[in-house]
């Protein structure tokens, strides 16, 4: 599968202050995939190491911190020789190898002609718990989420719309393959974009597999929880992980402890989502009091809201058949709109923002406030059909008075009023950078 991280990839294998890279993420979202192939592709050799299945690799790195007796013994216990940029070291699952981790420092110091990239499912967590001796600013550092609907798209045989998409959205002007567009959305809400899951679909076209897929993806994170936590944080963690669905159920999605279970405080659950956050599980939106820069400063951070990583697991933990999203019965129409704030939070973060939601002592309240590129704060209205009123969006326009605002629906591209009106299907085109 083709994904975009490539890109910044071969922005750092010739950058000519290179170091060494960890790549951050969520379980199986294609870290060691992703690495193997541009490894493959771009160097004459690659060599992989797994530090959670073997003791000889991590007591290679006991005995001291030399680059130069380290890449000897790696050498001899892959059978390949390792070529100063010529070969590709990849450390996967770095987290179970402090030693590993600290060695980076003086691969960056003493040897930076050697290509390393480190990558952990749980690396967050890990340095979190064991307060690992980070080499701060000898890494680089890259995250790499779900595929995106773009990626999607290209996985799927669709790159010549993307291109219509970029150019619609470029211009403002109506795609006059609208209809087609959001029957490949709604698809990808159910199907999601964890690799397995869209290896599945594009393989079989049956959402059968794809949810056995996803079913086997969200067991390997609760099998996660009960190995990286103590069995008291297990239980609160996996209480707070349980909840996710029925929070984004309410009609405000407002996280609320008494979700959770009765009488639950937040002193009890704060480290448990915290865990959820830094596993790259679940999206955190902060509520802002103010639409002013910068919006950090205005975070109410006891209001907040949190998102699945992936609608694909969030339509597999609820248990929702594919042709009720894809075909949008009224019955439904109650969960539609969690479903599409939960893909355009996704999609926010996967670009590069950090949105925030905002609401003002009265009752108005905005799904996404972000800065964007220029420096300006953007409000977004999300909408999972094509209805658009938005009382919400102009009570915050009369306030803050932004340059334009942004409205995410089913309804296809225009620009009126100082609103640009954006199809669900084309948030990738909005870039942070």
């Amino acid at each position: 599968m083709e994904r975009k991280i490539v890109k910044q990839l071969f922005t750092w294998k010739y950058n000519s202050k290179r170091m060494p890279l960890l790549i951050y993420g969520a379980r199986q979202v294609g870290k060691t995939y992703t690495a193997l192939t541009f490894g493959k592709s771009n160097y004459k050799n690659t060599v992989y190491f797994n530090m959670e299945n073997s003791g000889e690799i991590t007591s290679i790195f006991e005995r001291d911190l030399n680059p130069e007796r380290i890449i000897r013994e790696l050498s001899a216990k892959s059978g390949q020789t390792i070529f100063k940029g010529d070969t590709l070291i990849i450390f996967d699952e770095i987290q179970a190898c402090e030693r590993a981790l600290t060695s980076l420092k003086y691969f960056c110091e003493e040897a930076p002609e050697y290509h390393i990239i480190a990558a952990g499912s749980l690396l967050g967590v890990a340095l979190n718990r064991e307060k690992y001796s980070f080499p701060v600013g000898k890494v680089a550092m890259m995250t790499l989420y779900p595929l995106d609907f773009e990626e999607f798209l290209w996985a799927t045989g669709h790159k010549e719309l993307c291109d219509l998409i970029k150019e619609s959205f470029e211009d403002s002007v109506p795609l006059s393959l609208h209809e087609s567009a959001m029957d490949l959305y709604r698809t990808y809400l159910v199907v999601g974009g964890m690799p397995r899951a869209v290896s599945e679909y594009v393989d079989t076209k049956d959402f059968n597999f794809v949810v056995a897929a996803q079913k086997t993806l969200n067991d390997s994170y609760i099998a996660d929880i009960a190995k990286y936590a103590s069995p008291q944080e297990t239980t609160k963690i996996m209480a707070a992980w349980a909840s996710v669905p029925a929070q984004l159920a309410k009609e405000n999605r407002k996280f609320q402890y008494k979700v959770i279970k009765s009488n639950a405080r937040a002193y009890e659950y704060e480290t448990p989502l915290d865990w959820l956050k830094t596993a790259g599980i679940i999206n955190k939106c902060i509520r802002v009091i103010e639409g002013k820069m910068p919006l950090s400063a205005y975070a109410d951070n006891s209001s907040f809201k949190v998102y699945m990583m992936d609608t694909g697991l969030l339509c597999s933990k609820f248990d929702i058949a594919a042709n009720i999203v894809i075909n949008s019965p009224t019955s439904f129409s109650g969960f539609k709109g969690a479903l599409a704030e939960n893909y355009i939070m996704q999609a926010l973060v996967t670009n590069g923002f950090s949105p925030y939601y905002w609401s003002s002592p009265g009752k108005a309240e905005l799904d996404f406030v972000f800065q964007d590129k220029q420096g300006n704060i953007i409000p977004l209205e999300g909408k999972s059909a094509d209805n658009v009123k938005a009382k919400s969006l102009k009570s915050y326009v009369s306030l803050y008075q932004p340059p334009y605002s942004i409205r995410v629906s089913a309804k296809n591209f225009g620009f009126e009023n100082g609103i640009k009106s954006i199809p669900l299907y084309a948030l990738f085109c909005l870039k942070h950078s």
